[in-house]
């Protein structure tokens, strides 16, 4: 595994994330501040400040593009998106936090930048103080927090995708999804022994049955509002039958099969602004050119998706969004 020792890149590293016993293991993210509207802030929420390093590959980074979207913050969070991923520097971009870069930016020189000891992987996403060079934070789920609330002063947005009065529930569903589906897929296919692989893959299709039955009486997760939980699982739903399905070994049953999980997921990819944030193509692309999936990155032509036809969602009861107050 590549990454970073003491800030320097090396090929192969002490591993922070590994298989033990046959089973993936995923290392914690490492950079945690945030960004606030108080005053006297380390990061203070300013329009043109920060920015965001991702990937469309990658259903973690995908969740900050989709928030990005939702929350309006379009004009507000510069990003860049990654044009390669896995070659010998890691995840490449066109451009670096000074401009162009023709030879290409390896994200790694970004962690570097940031603090020249560094020692661990080089991921996305990552959210980027462009005035002081620092990362605020490289965690996804706490990235999506902040741009839920952090800029509302700044663009005037009320939506709410973790309210008060939902967060148990909220908080539910991802303590359930987290471990078996978005990071259960992984687990299913990183799994280097037959037991952790049907461990994992099992505990994966129990989850999605178990939502498909709740999602046919109720819109969405948490009943009739559409929240953060929802779109946590959206970003693993889109990729599953172009890449879990096949790279991973996912294929018990495809998203497809589900009558509820399906349509739910057509629902939420046609919520407005969100289609821009899924590229198909490099999906699959991405997911077939690991080493652990194919040797000759062959890439499948299909399944091939409509996730433009009618969901059929409308005959549940949901109002959507929850507006915050001002």
């Amino acid at each position: 595994m590549s990454g970073l020792v003491k800030g320097k890149w090396v090929e192969t590293m002490p591993a922070a994330e590994e298989i033990k016993d046959g089973t993936f293991v995923r290392m914690d993210s490492v950079f945690r501040d945030r960004i606030s509207s108080d005053p006297g802030a380390d990061f203070p929420a300013e329009a043109g400040r920060y920015h965001l390093w991702v990937a469309y590959g990658c259903p973690w980074a995908s969740r900050t593009l989709a928030f990005r979207v939702l929350k309006g913050l379009e004009d507000v969070i510069s990003f860049s998106p990654a044009t390669s991923a896995f070659m010998s520097q890691g995840w490449m971009f066109a451009e670096g936090p000074d401009g162009p870069e023709p030879d290409g930016y390896p994200l790694w020189r970004l962690y570097a930048t940031a603090d020249p000891g560094h020692s661990g992987k080089a991921t996305v996403p990552v959210l980027w103080d462009k005035k002081t060079r620092r990362i605020v934070n490289n965690e996804s789920s706490e990235i999506i927090r902040i741009l839920n609330t952090a800029f509302d002063h700044i663009t005037g947005n009320r939506l709410d995708l973790y309210p008060e009065p939902l967060r148990a529930e909220i908080d539910r569903w991802n303590a359930l999804i987290y471990p078996n589906v978005n990071n259960g897929v992984y687990r299913s296919g990183f799994a280097t022994t037959q037991h952790a692989y049907e461990e994992a893959v099992t505990a994966l299709f129990a989850t999605l049955d178990t939502i498909d039955a709740h999602l046919g009486a109720n819109r969405y997760l948490t009943g009739e509002h559409l929240t953060e939980a929802d779109w946590r699982l959206f970003t693993t739903l889109v990729r599953f039958d172009i890449a879990y399905y096949g790279a991973f070994n996912c294929n018990l049953r495809r998203i497809a099969d589900y009558p509820n999980l399906s349509g739910y997921l057509r629902e939420l990819y046609q919520w407005p602004g969100i289609a821009s944030t899924v590229k198909l193509d490099e999906i699959k692309r991405g997911y077939y050119s690991l080493k652990n999936v194919t040797l000759h990155g062959i890439v499948p032509v299909g399944p091939q998706v409509d996730l433009n036809a009618p969901h059929g969602r409308d005959h549940l009861p949901g109002r959507g969004i929850w507006r915050r107050e001002i």
